[in-house]
C-alpha cells in the first residue's frame, strides 16, 4: 500500500471516529485499527490527533465548497442545495459542531476564507437593490445557512425535536427556500418580484387562478 493510500485510509477512518466522538473522545488506537495501519504512521503523516482532525475537516469542507457553488443572485436556490447536502452528509456537520464546541479543534483557514468571500457578493446584490439592503451581509449569510441546515440530525431543534413530523424532504426544502426568499426580498412593491424566482411551493402560498374574462 502506498503512502497516499495509507493517508487516505487514515483520513476516512478519522472522519468516522471524529464525527462520532469529537476530538477529545476520539482514540488514535481505534483510528489506526479502522485504517488497518500502524498507529505511529498517524503521527508521522499528521503530527497529532488535533492536526488529523483539522485535515479531516478541511478535506470534507473542500469537497462541500466544490459541490455547493455560492450563488448570491439566487440565495433560495443556494439554500436548497445546502439543505440537500446537509441531509446527505450529516457527518460533515457533526465535525463542524465538534469543532465549534471543542477549543482544541482549530477550524481550517479555508472555512474563514470561504465565508468571508461570500460577504462582498451579498453586499453587491444589496447595492444593486437585488435583495433588501437593511441586514448586514453576515447576518443574511447566517440566516441562510441556519435555515438550510436546521433539519439536519445534528441540530437540536430540527428533526430530532420533531420525530413525528409528517414532513417530506421536498416540503421542507421548498419551505426553507421560501423563508430565505422572504428574508432577502426587498420590502415594498418589489417584494413579489424578489420572490418570483422561488417556486410557489417554496413560499408556502398557492398561485391564484386567473379571473375569468369579463362577459
Amino acid at each position: 500500500m502506498s503512502a497516499e493510500q495509507t493517508k487516505s485510509r487514515i483520513l476516512e477512518a478519522g472522519f468516522r471516529e471524529f464525527a462520532e466522538y469529537g476530538v477529545a473522545g476520539a482514540r488514535v488506537d481505534r483510528i489506526a485499527k479502522s485504517a488497518a495501519c500502524n498507529k505511529n504512521l498517524i503521527y508521522v503523516y499528521f503530527g497529532s490527533k488535533e492536526a488529523l482532525f483539522s485535515s479531516v475537516l478541511e478535506r470534507h469542507l473542500s469537497e462541500a465548497y466544490v459541490s455547493l457553488p455560492f450563488t448570491p443572485e439566487d440565495l433560495p436556490g443556494y439554500a436548497r442545495r445546502v439543505f440537500d447536502f446537509a441531509q446527505a452528509n450529516p457527518g460533515v456537520y457533526r465535525l463542524l459542531a465538534w469543532a465549534t464546541l471543542e477549543r482544541g479543534a482549530a477550524l481550517p483557514p479555508a472555512r474563514a476564507r470561504e465565508h468571508d468571500s461570500t460577504l462582498p457578493l451579498i453586499l453587491a446584490q444589496q447595492e444593486c437593490r437585488a435583495i433588501q439592503p437593511d441586514a448586514p451581509p453576515a447576518l443574511i449569510m447566517m440566516a441562510v445557512m441556519a435555515l438550510a441546515t436546521a433539519w439536519s440530525p445534528v441540530f437540536p431543534f430540527g428533526a430530532t425535536a420533531n420525530p413525528d413530523a409528517d414532513l417530506s424532504p421536498d416540503t421542507i426544502r421548498d419551505t426553507i427556500a421560501g423563508m430565505v426568499a422572504r428574508i432577502v426580498a426587498r420590502e415594498g412593491p418589489d417584494t413579489a418580484a424578489a420572490n418570483a424566482a422561488t417556486p410557489p411551493a417554496a413560499t408556502g402560498t398557492s398561485v391564484p387562478e386567473p379571473a375569468p374574462p369579463p362577459r
